[in-house]
């Protein structure tokens, strides 16, 4: 098996999932907005992979600083467990942690149904089965108020039979000018067709930092890029005079990896186990579950920089112990490297990775709003990400339909209303 290093040029670098040259926008036919989501308020939900929550500061992103100092600033955001892309862009969408929506890694396996998720996996990043709770554009739609998205995870995913209204399957390669040309004229539409959530990526920064690291010229020529975007995003949108609400976040951080050594991984029989490999955290799936617990206690005797859990021995905070895998998808034994190493089996070693701890507080995510939903130059405490879901659903006047780990109560005070 070829193993992390490679892996990790084509999934951590590759944005949201497999490279694809479709950049044509999908629209679903037929829907339009009930008279009363026409009079709602509107918010753009933005996501720039990847960065950290001190990155605007460090690298001097002055129209980022600009517009959050005009709204809600965090200190940071905790991201989910674990720190990776997909569950955490699924818990910003969903108010889930990733134990409870179903994407417990960037690659893990179902046993149930016998394969594996990965986010270069086309056929698998657009099957409804993986996803589980409700994505905030699908809440939207059920309440007839219409959505687009310029990508998000899940979005290109049919989940309750429901997508947005407008979407792109995800093509890094689209242009930034199409990209914000697409959402002017959705927001330029007849209010019966215009968009009252839209949801918009960016990978950058994700991208600069895995290949040459946080701390480097590349990082800080990203960062600007996003604040350049942003500057672009938010001068033609308020030019359009609607009440337009913007949610700046990202989904984690980075940390600069000891790129002195790598972990080494151990040899693990896949006559017994089915083994998920990521640069962080490797999953075992046991075929036969009379396996587990001598493969652990020999792991646990050897293991040398990571850790080595079974789901019921991981830190209470991550979420991510036995009971709260509700779709079955964790590993049945862990392995976790030390911070900041990776697994690694030779060649070149990426220079940035994240999945970490959570609570490392390189892991940190970005979190601004502004808007005439927010109050102005408020300062707040880190919170955990999945409280974002309901904060945006209240705004849109939305009725959360589903029990969800996020609560209202943690950014009510940031609200002007």
């Amino acid at each position: 098996m070829r193993f992390y290093l490679l892996l990790a040029l084509f999934f951590t670098t590759a944005g949201l999932s497999a490279q694809i040259t479709d950049s044509t926008q999908k629209m679903i036919p037929g829907r339009s907005n009930s008279p009363e989501q026409e009079q709602k308020p509107y918010v753009i939900f933005i996501s720039a992979d990847g960065f950290r929550y001190d990155l605007a500061d460090k690298y001097q992103a002055t129209r980022l600083q600009a517009l959050r100092a005009k709204g809600v600033q965090a200190t940071a955001m905790t991201p989910s467990y674990p720190s990776v892309t997909f569950p955490n862009h699924y818990s910003l969408a969903t108010g889930l942690y990733p134990s409870h929506h179903g994407l417990v890694d960037n690659t893990f396996f179902d046993m149930q149904k016998g394969r594996g998720y990965t986010i270069r996996d086309r056929a698998a990043v657009e099957d409804p089965y993986f996803y589980g709770g409700t994505p905030i554009w699908v809440l939207a739609e059920q309440q007839q108020m219409l959505t687009a998205s310029f990508f998000w995870v899940g979005s290109e995913t049919a989940i309750d039979d429901i997508r947005p209204t407008y979407y792109y399957r995800f093509n890094d390669r689209i242009s930034i000018d199409t990209r914000l040309q697409a959402v002017k004229d959705w927001l330029t539409l007849p209010e019966a067709q215009r968009p009252h959530l839209i949801t918009f990526y960016l990978s950058w920064v994700d991208h600069a930092e895995h290949l040459h690291g946080p701390n480097s010229a590349e990082a800080e020529e990203a960062v600007h890029q996003v604040d350049n975007a942003i500057d672009r995003l938010t001068r033609i949108v308020d030019s359009l005079h609607l009440p337009v609400n913007y949610v700046f976040v990202s989904d984690h951080g980075m940390a600069q990896v000891d790129t002195t050594h790598g972990i080494t991984p151990p040899a693990i029989d896949t006559s017994k186990f089915i083994v998920s490999y990521g640069g962080t955290m490797i999953h075992l799936y046991a075929k036969d579950k009379k396996d587990i617990a001598p493969t652990y206690a020999a792991l646990k005797a050897t293991a040398k920089d990571y850790y080595v859990y079974l789901p019921n021995e991981t830190p209470a905070y991550w979420h991510y112990r036995e009971k709260d895998d509700h779709y079955h998808r964790i590993g049945d034994v862990l392995l976790v490297a030390h911070f900041p190493l990776i697994f690694h089996s030779g060649g070149h070693m990426i220079a940035g990775e994240h999945g970490y701890d959570n609570a490392i507080p390189d892991m940190g995510a970005t979190f601004y709003a502004w808007g005439p939903a927010f109050r102005q130059g408020m300062a707040i405490s880190p919170f955990e990400n999945v409280n974002v879901y309901p904060l945006i659903a209240h705004i849109l006047g939305l009725k959360i339909t589903q029990p969800i780990d996020g609560s209202l109560k943690v950014l009510s005070n940031t609200l002007s209303k």
